[in-house]
């Protein structure tokens, strides 16, 4: 559905120094630096697949989107959206395609998001009776209800976001760019907007490719992710082979009970021992060890102390992405 070889984007941004005299001299002699914003990177994503776009800030992924939507024209390579060439803008792409930003809307200010609604329905040619199908399916599915009647501008950001996303979604396109579509929303909305893509995706088989910092997001969508940094290609693979390779421990948190005074395994120490940080009140123990040595850790535990509570933790994906990004930083 997606291919992308080589894909490159290269700006020339103007340099000067600060003050008049700065200002001055760059009326005769501009300085420009070259930034690449998106160096030489390549991937193919299939019909149906729901892909994370990772990245840390200033990485290139809101670019890339913007090359795959025929937004910006890529300085070098190729990229084909289910056969079609996204920088020629043709109408049977415009037609399959969607791009939702978090920071963007398309919505009319002053008026109520059904009227942005008909303003799309005869911008796509979406006929009457697949249009009232979609947006009843629509307003089920992110329980729209009155919203639809109340100017855009009375709307609170979660409410907008989500006739946002219908609004997209009207001419039932194939594939979803979304762009941090969670930012700014509450906990229990950016789990509505979780639950209705993959709903959708399920529903139309339509390709999903997903930036967020919200690592909630990716790990509810994203089987699989690709991430960039400094505009080049760091890693395309499943999301559980990105947290292996750099966070390959699990954490066990074991719980005594109140007043036990027994032996534990020596692989036990209290959080802020593990951790560096300042000694706190919990009274839990944990211990971070490879998966093959998680199975005799906890018999050993129970063992020692049958009624400790005992968890076993994945490691927080914010962490795994930390160390991603520090490892590539180094040299």
């Amino acid at each position: 559905m997606i291919r992308v070889a080589d894909l490159t984007k290269i700006y020339h941004v103007p340099q000067r120094d600060p003050g008049l005299g700065g200002a001055w001299r760059s009326l005769f002699h501009r300085v420009t630096k070259e930034v690449r914003a998106v160096d030489g990177v390549s991937f193919e994503i299939q019909p149906g697949e729901r892909v994370g776009f990772l990245g840390p800030n200033g990485a290139g992924k809101t670019t890339t989107l913007k090359m795959l939507a025929g937004l910006l024209v890529p300085t070098r390579g190729e990229v084909s959206v289910n056969g079609h060439t996204p920088r020629l803008r043709e109408v049977a792409l415009l037609k399959q395609i969607t791009l939702v930003m978090g920071q963007k809307q398309q919505l009319l200010w002053d008026l109520p998001p059904r009227d942005t609604f008909e303003m799309n329905r005869a911008l796509y040619e979406i006929p009457p009776r697949e249009f009232a199908e979609t947006v009843e399916e629509l307003t089920r599915l992110l329980e729209l209800g009155p919203l639809l009647t109340r100017p855009t501008r009375n709307l609170s950001l979660g409410e907008r976001m989500k006739c946002e996303l219908a609004a997209a979604l009207l001419h039932r396109p194939r594939v979803l760019f979304l762009d941090e579509p969670t930012i700014g929303l509450d906990v229990v909305m950016q789990l509505q907007v979780r639950q209705f893509v993959a709903a959708w995706n399920t529903r139309f088989q339509s390709t999903v490719l997903l930036t967020s910092h919200y690592m909630d997001d990716v790990q509810a969508l994203c089987p699989r992710v690709i991430v960039i940094a400094q505009g080049t290609l760091r890693y395309d693979g499943t999301l559980a082979g990105l947290v292996e390779r750099h966070q390959p421990l699990r954490r066990i948190r074991l719980r005594p009970p109140t007043g036990y005074a027994g032996g534990l395994p020596e692989a036990f120490r209290r959080p802020a021992e593990v951790e560096g940080g300042p000694p706190g009140g919990d009274d839990a123990l944990v211990a971070d060890v490879p998966p093959r040595e998680v199975g005799a850790l906890l018999q050993a535990a129970l063992a020692l102390c049958p009624e400790a509570d005992l968890r076993i933790e994945e490691p927080p994906l914010e962490e795994v992405f930390a160390r991603f990004f520090g490892a590539e930083a180094r040299p």
